[in-house]
């Protein structure tokens, strides 16, 4: 699928530089065909040697480019966009904002344009491919929300919702990979405490989370159905379960990402 469109991705951190890695590597775009912005182009010496258009200057890689990808922090944004405003054309240009708490109204009032502007949220696993991208806009064609979302397919999974839900998929889909990662940090903590090496006890906790994710995606299955299968009357687990469960632990989890999720939706209106 490849494409003769350009793609300027402005803020080129983690999160965007998998995004141009994993559009180089499904061959929908060529090197050549992606502008990455940053302060610091040092960092980016190594992609520029791979053939990517390499530059400090957000509103020139804007006008050569079709798409732009706002990939910054809420805090970033206002200066960019009164950067780029000249080199927008809301005729020319599809926007895609990965920035957290910020609509697609926001960033049109921001420009003055009435542009198409897609949401886009994805978490750091996009590093590896296995991303979970929350996809939403509140007036882009259906075309263009199957490209971008053809886009983030190359580094993971995306699902389309609606624009209100967005500040809480920043809590459960971006944030909730810390969550999961700390929630294996614990398990392996308690695998050294009742005996394993702590190298072992993590590679043993983090295959079993793979193991457990992998049951309710590729069964289609629901976490109480697969719990049932490892729990016996009397039995180790379900003592386990309940005692994790009588200090709070399904209620911690709930009661952070609820957390995640008002802070997520405060960042830009607090700048």
């Amino acid at each position: 699928m490849e494409t003769k469109q350009r793609i300027a991705i402005l803020g080129s951190g983690n999160i965007g530089l998998a995004l141009a890695k994993g559009l180089v590597k499904a061959e929908i775009f060529k090197p050549q065909q992606i502008t990455l912005t940053r302060r610091n182009t040092a960092a980016l010496a190594v992609l520029e040697t791979d053939g990517y258009n390499v530059t400090t200057d957000n509103a020139g890689a804007v006008k050569i480019a079709d798409i732009v990808v706002l990939a910054i922090l809420p805090q970033q944004l206002n200066k960019l966009i009164e950067e780029i405003r000249p080199a927008v054309n809301q005729s020319k240009h599809l926007l895609i904002s990965i920035v957290s708490g910020v609509s697609c109204n926001d960033i049109r009032e921001q420009l003055n344009l009435d542009i198409q502007v897609i949401r886009a949220m994805p978490n750091t696993a996009i590093a590896i491919g296995q991303s979970m991208t929350c996809i939403a806009t509140d007036n882009a064609s259906d075309a263009n929300l199957s490209l971008v979302m053809s886009l983030f397919d190359t580094v993971g999974v995306s699902i389309r919702i609606n624009e209100e839900l967005m500040t809480s998929a920043t809590a459960l889909c971006a944030c909730g990979i810390a969550f999961f990662l700390r929630s294996i940090r614990a398990a392996s903590q308690g695998g050294t405490e009742i005996g394993f090496h702590a190298h072992d006890a993590l590679k043993m906790a983090a295959q079993t989370a793979k193991g457990a994710a992998d049951l309710l995606l590729q069964l289609a299955s629901h976490p109480e159905q697969e719990i049932d299968k490892v729990t016996s009357p009397k039995g180790c687990t379900i003592a386990g379960l309940n005692e994790m469960e009588h200090n709070g632990f399904s209620s911690a989890m709930i009661k952070g990402i609820k957390t995640s999720a008002q802070k997520a939706g405060e960042l830009y209106k607090s700048e």
